[in-house]
């Protein structure tokens, strides 16, 4: 993981000639390769699995979504104040939560009879704490308070209270395991869900009952499409092969190319959009936390998360990012006459151009990655038959300078465009993710967890959950657009070059210009054809 930062963090869009941002710490450069083998894909899990929102809260306190979540400040504004000095040791200032002890904060995630924490609250100390705990720490210490402070132990309570707090006690359950369902793969976390569960559902009410049950049937969904999600991008890695080996068994007259299997570059960044949002809606918003838990709770000198980190979903995200810009590379040098190499770098402009109509700015970012390879950037005789107008207009747009201008008010346009969207298409916001993760990573490095006081510094974990929960809004959208599994297929499993088989197709396409390059193709022409 660290070298997987190192990598992400330290990227600015490339110039022509650079290899693509995105590198993780199970790929190298050469990116993803995968097999052509026909196989179940993973967009059916989502055709048929039910969206935890639609689960119905009969009973329980209604919470906004996650577009009124946060207000302009990035700060929340507390509508929920009864219970902000009955815990004692947390600091308000004009109505905002600042600071607070650990200890008071987990008491005010707490609900009570006469008090119910607002959704901001919740998510943004449920994202912050696995900073400090354990989240199977946290919920443990959750139900007992929920145990002790509300007597659900004692079977003589006062029904009538009971009434009133199991649905809040339920309605902070569901939140967690809604936003956080990952969290709960953990068996400590799922056994103490279950029993505080249980101690609600052992009532009188049928009504509690109902909504435990669905609750964990939403969670169950959940977690078993993740599974299977990950169960195939497993079969997909275990069985990937390079491009070259192909070509050593196949010729390249019979084999397929992106624009015979799909022609339309409308319909190509339509299905790029599929595969984008699909792999967004599996990453949890704790793995941008986690990501960057190096150390233990700053209680102590523990190493928090000391056991594998929970970051797949995202890394798995970025390893497409680099097949992608692989892809396109590979695309652009496999033909063997120019103008037909021109054609494809023209092709995927166009997608490029459509990928930022559409708001896919991270497949935009990906196709521009994988033309400024140094193995396509070379290529100047092919170079010379496009007209690069276009071109030239998509990289001003994501144009890394004075902080990435350009493209952060392009997205600022389709953040609002999704806001007051009238149809579904108009929703779609999918940010360039190097620099999203990179703003969150400067953001928790520069400012301190901690106050000098001891506290628990919640102003720098509010502007945290803002910038999450906008993500979050974002990777719920459904695409509008209609599947073609055949695009989606090659998209996801036609083998790639590696990088040096990108410049071995490079050098054979438009022969080497100076002796480094006629030393380095007599030796790739050695290591991967046999030839001399």
């Amino acid at each position: 993981m660290a070298k997987f930062l190192t990598e992400l963090l330290g990227c600015t869009l490339p110039r022509k000639g650079a290899s693509p941002m995105f590198e993780s710490k199970s790929h190298s450069r050469v990116g993803l390769k995968s097999s052509t083998k026909q196989k179940t894909t993973i967009f059916s899990t989502l055709a048929n699995e039910k969206s935890l929102s639609d689960c119905k809260k009969e009973s329980m306190p209604q919470t906004p979504p996650f577009s009124a979540m946060f207000d302009s400040s990035g700060y929340n504004r507390n509508l929920y104040q009864s219970a902000e000095d009955s815990c004692g040791g947390l600091y308000y200032h004009d109505n905002n939560l600042l600071s607070g002890s650990l200890e008071a904060l987990i008491q005010h995630l707490v609900p009570n009879v006469d008090y119910y924490p607002d959704r901001t609250y919740i998510f943004t100390f449920l994202l912050s704490s696995r900073l400090f705990m354990h989240p199977y720490e946290l919920m443990a210490k959750v139900c007992h308070l929920c145990v002790e402070h509300q007597r659900l132990s004692d079977p003589d309570s006062d029904k009538n209270q009971m009434r009133k707090i199991a649905p809040k006690i339920l309605q902070l359950l569901t939140e967690w395991t809604e936003t956080f369902p990952y969290d709960f793969r953990d068996e400590r976390m799922m056994r103490n869900l279950k029993d505080l569960a249980h101690r609600i559902a052992s009532g009188e009410e049928q009504t509690y009952r109902k909504n435990v049950q669905q609750m964990m049937q939403c969670l169950i969904r959940k977690l078993a499409a993740l599974s299977q999600y990950e169960e195939v991008l497993a079969k997909i890695s275990s069985t990937s092969t390079d491009r070259l080996t192909v070509l050593k068994t196949k010729p390249q007259s019979i084999q397929r190319d992106i624009i015979t299997v799909c022609n339309d570059p409308y319909t190509l960044a339509q299905q790029l959009t599929h595969i984008e949002l699909e792999r967004l809606n599996y990453i949890g918003p704790e793995e941008f936390v986690q990501a960057f838990v190096q150390k233990g709770p700053l209680d102590n000198d523990k190493s928090c998360y000391s056991e594998r980190k929970k970051t797949r979903n995202l890394e798995a995200y970025v390893e497409w990012f680099n097949r992608l810009s692989y892809l396109v590379a590979t695309e652009i040098c496999m033909p063997v006459k120019k103008k037909h190499r021109a054609r494809v770098i023209e092709y995927f402009i166009d997608v490029a151009r459509e990928c930022f109509n559409i708001g896919n700015f991270n497949s935009l970012m990906a196709i521009i990655s994988g033309m400024n390879m140094s193995p396509v950037s070379r290529l100047k005789k092919t170079w010379a038959k496009v007209k690069t107008a276009k071109f030239d207009i998509l990289e001003h747009q994501m144009d890394p300078s004075s902080n990435f201008y350009n493209y952060r008010t392009a997205l600022r346009g389709a953040a609002q465009r999704s806001l007051t969207a009238h149809s579904s298409r108009e929703k779609i916001v999918i940010p360039f993710f190097s620099l999203l993760i990179k703003d969150i990573y400067f953001l928790n490095e520069g400012c301190a967890n901690r106050l000098p006081n001891g506290h628990v510094n919640f102003e720098k974990f509010w502007e945290l959950a803002k910038q999450v929960s906008e993500f979050m809004t974002w990777k719920q959208v459904e695409c509008p657009f209609e599947r073609d599994r055949k695009i989606l297929q090659y998209l996801i499993t036609v083998p790639v070059f590696s990088e040096d088989a990108l410049y071995l197709a490079s050098y054979e396409s438009e022969g080497p210009e100076n002796h480094i390059e006629k030393d380095r193709w007599k030796s790739l022409r050695s290591s991967l054809l046999g030839r001399v």
